[in-house]
């Protein structure tokens, strides 16, 4: 059976150049980077290239860039980091009703503990109002976290524009750019961003690495003490072997970017028109054009289950989604989706396909040829597909 992996906002394979790169630092030069003997500045060389290979990506200084376990943990270290280290200057926060969970949920933790909790609406795109962003804004804000990209539609945020409004106002601006990176130009002095979160194995590098930038200046709390390891910003012994291929993945998408965004924005609208032509009763979700990834396309597919579309294309070889990788293991309709308008019935007949570099013209033919024959079958067995008939 030929398989096609349409997967990639959940995570990408290892690039060969990348995986060997990777193998040389298990086998070769195995050294703890905070060893003072051969071996270990070995690895602490490679480490501080891969800082700078990352920084260079998002027009950062290496001495910005603090690696992490992955998206999660640079997420966590930002929010929770600032509310400790701002906690006396002011309680209130903002963010969007959209975010990844690992935004969402550590918000809410700290909603539940002291502070005070601000979570603006989005449009049917699935894209954020700058004026209700400067309308939320209190003397006591003290941080601003909006997403660059959406991991589910693919609805890019007005980042530039929010964070000119947060420094001019001197609140911090997180950005969580897991999805975004090495998709989108991201510069994070001219977008004025405090915090950027980034994650390896979204780029085609290993996963359990990430890293957060923190703009010089920016004073806030690790979350992790016990050593020395990067500033003592997040102590422990470091991922060396995935540092160095998160950078190795870094410099590739620099290098790459803007040809395979070109490929990837023709399959991907290839794709829309092919299920939106020969499938009916099915609704885009998220923006067209360049307000949206240039991998991703999302759709509500009436009268049929995700769920029940997602094992239907998985026997016959193709792998997609239902929403976000960290929430499949959920009955419940994607937040992202609700909180764009849809209602619980049509959201829980969503698809995500993210494509990536590897994906072909071919196998998006097949998806487009195989997909309605699917549809046509659950809708067949559909109770609310016959009524609506």
């Amino acid at each position: 059976m030929r398989r096609i992996y349409l997967d990639h906002s959940a995570t990408t394979p290892v690039d060969p150049e990348v995986a060997e790169l990777i193998m040389k630092y298990y086998l070769e030069y195995y050294g703890n980077p905070s060893s003072v003997h051969f071996y270990g500045r070995q690895v602490k060389k490679a480490v501080e290239e891969a800082r700078e290979q990352v920084a260079q990506l998002i027009g950062a200084q290496p001495g910005e860039i603090f690696f992490t376990s992955g998206g999660t943990e640079s997420d966590n270290l930002a929010i929770q980091g600032t509310a400790r280290a701002r906690g006396n200057r002011g309680k209130h926060l903002i963010t969007t009703a959209i975010e990844h969970h690992a935004v969402l949920d550590t918000f809410k933790y700290l909603a539940k503990n002291g502070y005070d909790l601000t979570i603006l609406p989005v449009d049917e795109e699935g894209i954020i109002n700058v004026e209700d962003v400067v309308k939320a804004i209190r003397p006591d804000t003290i941080l601003i976290s909006v997403m660059h990209a959406n991991n589910e539609v693919g609805s890019i945020q007005p980042i530039s524009e929010i964070g000119k409004i947060a420094r001019e106002k001197g609140i911090l601006f997180h950005v969580d750019a897991v999805q975004s990176l090495g998709k989108l130009p991201i510069d994070v002095v001219e977008m004025n961003i405090d915090l950027l979160t980034v994650s390896s194995h979204k780029i085609y590098g290993p996963k359990g690495v990430g890293a957060l930038y923190v703009r010089r200046g920016v004073k806030i709390s690790p979350l992790v003490f016990g050593g020395s390891q990067e500033k003592k910003m997040r102590s422990g012994t470091e991922n060396a072997p995935g540092i160095i291929g998160f950078g190795k993945a870094c410099e590739l998408a620099g290098l790459r970017m803007n040809e395979e965004n070109k490929v990837l924005r023709h399959l991907r609208d290839k794709l829309i028109k092919g299920i939106m032509d020969n499938i009916p009763s099915v609704k885009l979700n998220g923006p067209l054009g360049d307000k949206r990834l240039p991998n991703n396309v999302n759709v509500s597919i009436n009268f049929v289950e995700g769920e029940s579309l997602l094992l239907s294309l998985d026997m016959i070889g193709i792998a997609a989604s239902s929403g976000s990788a960290c929430t499949s293991g959920s009955l419940d309709p994607s937040h992202v989706l609700l909180a764009m308008g849809l209602s619980h019935e049509v959201a829980h007949g969503s698809l995500r396909f993210s494509l990536g570099r590897q994906n072909t013209e071919e196998e998006i033919d097949i998806v487009i040829q195989e997909l309605p024959k699917i549809v046509e079958r659950l809708r067949a067995m559909s109770p609310l597909y016959n009524k609506a008939d």
